[in-house]
């Protein structure tokens, strides 16, 4: 199933790693990869004293039971909830606890990816007439993952929220140490959503199981990040961005013939204007107007190394739908270090800045502005 993670054999010996976490944080400093920022600092101790006490409780798991006997068993491990605002280094931080962790069994992956596999799970369960799948998931998981780390957790829906509070409670039980980050605190994840007192229960055990942990630096450290000498945001839409689009896709392509592709994702389809060897050329209409999922977009993702979007507008609060769908779209594009060209009708910073969700659009806002870096067009695919 897709949420499985490569199977794990045998033990390993658990080093004692105190203070590596800080030490890999300061040679990224060294080497210019990152600014150093003390509020960046105190959270990375949180994180550091989560893999000591994790690897404390594993050490004791690993004794003998004799050993056990004459020892004084550890404080089980507590997860952490990580957030705050956009661009602040939540996932950076994130990542380097997951890469110093030496526990084999874990797994690191966007909100957004993970709940698309629990409802693929959740689908194949009914098929075969089992009626609450999510227990039987969180056992699966559990086999499986000791430390699950989630990136970009949050909840705008009540279908949702009711399967991420059951869920992630049972993990909670179960002993899976989970760490998140977020943009929001745990009492603001569902605010103003329907049947909201129903979320609350999660809440408690989220606040009860986790650590909350706030990382205050006040600068989005991805508008210091030095564009690249390459234009890849063209506004206004006029004849010139039109031109814009022609121009880069004929350079990427070699001229290709624009032919409409047709994708097949569960059984339905997604029109794309024209691909051709990895470069995808779409519009805003084709990929956020369209009843387009998360499922659509990673499947974009994985089958293209660039993507070309024509025409983004300027959302107004109606556009709702349209807004959450190009949050989805650059997410996934995001996650795959896909290079993104557009043409869009006003700046990054005013495509959506009122309405329903307009909070959560400044993550993609500035996940955009990113994604037109020199460093991330040096890393992607």
């Amino acid at each position: 199933m897709p949420i499985k993670p490569p199977a794990v054999t045998g033990s390993s010996n658990i080093p004692v790693i105190s203070g590596l976490l800080v030490a890999h944080y300061q040679d990224r400093v060294a080497k210019q990869r990152i600014h150093a920022d003390d509020a960046q600092l105190i959270t990375l101790q949180h994180l550091q004293n989560l893999l000591d006490q994790l690897l404390i409780n594993i050490a004791y798991e690993q004794k003998s039971t004799l050993e056990k006997l004459l020892s004084k068993r550890p404080e089980p491990c507590k997860s952490l909830y990580m957030y705050g605002g956009v661009g602040r280094g939540k996932s950076m931080l994130m990542d380097l606890f997951y890469d110093a962790c030496p526990v084999p069994q874990k797994r690191r992956v966007h909100f957004s990816a993970f709940l698309l596999e629990v409802h693929t799970f959740t689908h194949q369960c009914r098929q075969q007439d089992i009626s609450d799948a999510l227990p039987l998931l969180a056992r699966y998981l559990r086999d499986y993952v000791r430390v699950l780390c989630i990136d970009e957790f949050h909840v705008t829906d009540i279908a949702d929220a009711m399967i991420i509070g059951r869920l992630f409670s049972a993990l909670f039980e179960l002993g899976v140490v989970v760490v998140i980050t977020s943009n929001r605190h745990p009492n603001d994840l569902y605010q103003g959503g329907l049947l909201q007192e129903q979320f609350l229960f999660f809440i408690k055990v989220l606040q009860k199981a986790a650590d909350i942990i706030e990382l205050q630096a006040l600068e989005d450290f991805r508008l210091r990040q030095p564009h690249t000498h390459r234009i890849s945001y063209c506004f206004p839409l006029d004849a010139y961005s039109n031109a814009f689009i022609q121009h880069h896709f004929d350079s990427l392509t070699r001229c290709a013939l624009k032919e409409s592709v047709v994708l097949e994702v569960w059984a339905h389809p997604i029109t794309l204007t024209a691909a051709h060897e990895g470069i995808a050329l779409s519009s805003f209409e084709e990929l956020c107007v369209q009843p387009l999922g998360s499922a659509d977009y990673i499947k974009i993702a994985d089958l293209f190394n660039t993507v070309i979007i024509a025409d983004i507008p300027k959302l107004t609060a109606a556009m709702r739908n349209e807004a959450k769908r190009f949050v989805s779209l650059i997410d996934a594009l995001y996650e795959h270090n896909v290079k993104l060209i557009c043409s869009a009708a006003v700046p990054i910073t005013e495509i959506y800045t009122e309405g329903d969700g307009s909070f959560e659009f400044e993550r993609t806002v500035s996940r955009l502005i990113e994604m037109q870096s020199e460093r991330y067009w040096q890393s992607v695919k």
